[in-house]
């Protein structure tokens, strides 16, 4: 990465160089080919009062250039506003390079997907029992058998033909519906 440090109206001190060449540094860290970096540091006198005007004219491998401006009547802080809003644009240059959770329309289509396989795998499966209904039983013997099984519950046939359920209570007692 080439850096370029130009003063108009202004003579650029080692500090401010070394300022400047932190400053840029920072670009680095998000991977992207930068060529160059040109730094125009200039002075500038509006209704008396010096301003430091701060471009950064950024040149990317395979991409635009960008071009930041910033002006403060520091030019220290006018440096440090401009490499934050350099730093931004080129995060969301990074990010749109990098965003991997994005996938387009044409990918989605090429995808083929059996519905009825997906449906199939969806649909929650039921397999029937057979319960032994044919004679009826007391509700005595009942609540006897799941004393001994550690069934929860059992359905069967009383005297009177009615399909009844006995079943275990949270408080360990017994439930008959």
């Amino acid at each position: 990465m080439n850096i370029s440090m130009t003063g108009r109206n202004l003579e650029l001190t080692d500090a401010l160089k070394g300022h400047i060449s932190s400053s840029i540094e920072t670009l680095k860290k998000f991977n992207l080919d930068i060529i160059s970096v040109n730094v125009i540091v200039s002075s500038q006198t509006k209704k008396g009062k010096e301003h430091a005007i701060v471009e950064f004219v950024i040149n990317l491998a395979h991409k635009n250039t960008i071009v930041i401006k910033q002006n403060d009547e520091d030019a220290y802080v006018a440096i440090d506003l401009a490499t934050s809003r350099a730093q931004k644009s080129l995060r969301r240059l990074h990010d749109k390079e990098t965003d991997y959770q994005k996938i387009g329309l044409n990918e989605v289509k090429a995808q083929e997907v059996d519905i009825k396989a997906v449906e199939q795998e969806m649909e929650d499966e039921i397999v029937p029992v057979e319960l032994d209904l044919y004679k009826p039983r007391e509700v005595e013997d009942v609540l006897a058998d799941l004393k001994e099984s550690g069934k929860m519950f059992e359905i069967f046939l009383d005297n009177e033909h009615k399909t009844r359920v006995l079943y275990k209570r949270n408080d360990s007692k017994f439930g008959l519906y």
